[in-house]
């Protein structure tokens, strides 16, 4: 049976993997832990589910337009101005199955085969597979720990050719919760403007910054930063509504437009209940996000100080979003109950199986010299998670 050398080349989502495997220790009455997938723990607040049950009962059930609903595309507009201060007409709004969808919609309309788009490392994983899938070329640039995992406009330069068509910038980031800075942004912008480049900003993590940091978008510099920004953005992590399924895009019409093509023939209209679900989201009640916030502050909290307690792992302090990189360099070329680690995928295989605790390897993120911790998990979780990892590298498991 033949299958396509693009199907071929793509890459399994290491995060569902290790979901899955998480998942299926569950099912055996096994004690495991998840620490996989960035899904906050807390429930969809109220006033958005009772916006979902009221569309129910109201029938609203049929087909949207493909791109989405009126509704939901002003209140897209109207965040933007809230939280951004950006203005943009609803033409220009692109509503879809989720901010990979988003993406989706986007390689597709920006590249031709073999077209390049830089993707600074560690990335969230699902990049480089999305742009395979366009028919682009991902072109990988990396950044170190020290630097706060931040992109130096110098090496994003060096990576442009004639074939580079776009960046993507997220922040706050996926994996590491590092957030740039409106200097760092634009340094970058500026880069990208010169070449005539597309920035790609996903922003799913806006609502989530701690510690006095801020979120800055791209395309609130001017006019000619809007024009080239393309702005990437869900209701699934701010609002805990993961399941779903509305992301959404802002850019200049004639892109909105043609990502709308691309969706009415690939999907049609996201779900129709969901759609209303998220217009109240944007337009309802903020405080649950208050709430939520709250709570990642303490967990990141207590998990970067207990790894950094521990001999051979070390972190830094995530600046938002709900994740922490490990260093596990210094645990590499060492055995681990019998079995050695030269790998993040060795590590997360040995922990899973002895210490029944799921972490994300790097590997697939740009850096295998970590190991990725969610805490959109309860405390208790992160708690018992924390113990399983002191004692299993001091071998008392």
């Amino acid at each position: 049976m033949f299958i396509s050398k693009k199907a071929l080349a793509v890459s399994p989502s290491s995060t569902l993997a290790i979901n899955s495997k998480f998942k299926a220790l569950k099912a055996q009455g096994l004690d495991a832990v998840g620490f996989g997938t960035g899904e906050p723990d807390f429930d969809t607040p109220e006033n958005i589910k009772n916006a979902a049950k009221a569309a129910l009962d109201n029938g609203f059930t049929k087909y949207t337009p493909a791109s989405g609903t009126p509704e939901l595309k002003k209140a897209v507009c109207y965040k933007l101005k809230r939280d951004n201060g950006l203005d943009y007409e609803p033409s220009q709004i692109v509503i879809s199955n989720g901010a990979k969808h988003s993406l989706m919609n986007v390689f597709t309309a920006i590249c031709d085969p073999g077209d390049e788009v830089i993707i600074p490392a560690p990335y969230w994983v699902s990049y480089t597979e999305l742009v395979r899938l366009a028919d682009g070329v991902p072109v990988i640039v990396h950044t170190t720990e020290e630097s706060g995992f931040k992109l130096n406009p110098d090496d994003f330069e060096k990576a442009i050719t004639p074939k580079t068509r776009a960046i993507i910038v997220n922040s706050p980031s996926n994996p590491n919760g590092m957030v740039y800075s409106a200097e760092d942004l634009k340094a970058i912008a500026d880069v990208a403007l010169r070449h005539g480049l597309y920035i790609v900003s996903d922003e799913v993590y806006e609502h989530l910054v701690y510690d006095g940091h801020t979120h800055t978008s791209i395309a609130s510099f001017g006019p000619e930063y809007k024009e080239a920004t393309i702005v990437v953005n869900a209701v699934s992590k701010t609002y805990a509504m993961t399941g779903w399924r509305i992301g959404y895009t802002a850019c200049s019409g004639p892109l909105a437009k043609a990502m709308a093509n691309i969706q009415s023939h690939s999907t049609s209209n996201p779900n129709s209940i969901a759609q209303a679900a998220a217009t109240e989201a944007l337009m309802g009640d903020l405080s649950a996000v208050a709430e939520m916030r709250k709570a990642f502050i303490e967990r990141r909290n207590y998990m970067y100080k207990r790894i950094n307690a521990m001999e051979g792992v070390s972190c830094t302090l995530p600046e938002g979003a709900f994740y922490i990189m490990m260093n596990i360099s210094k645990l590499k070329g060492k055995t681990f109950y019998g079995k050695r680690v030269e790998t993040s995928d060795d590590f997360a295989d040995i922990f899973l199986e002895k210490a029944l605790v799921a972490v994300v390897p790097c590997s697939g993120f740009g850096n295998d010299d970590f190991i990725r911790w969610s805490y959109a998990t309860s405390m208790e979780s992160i708690v018992k998670g924390m113990d399983r990892l002191e004692k299993f590298l001091k071998g008392e498991l």
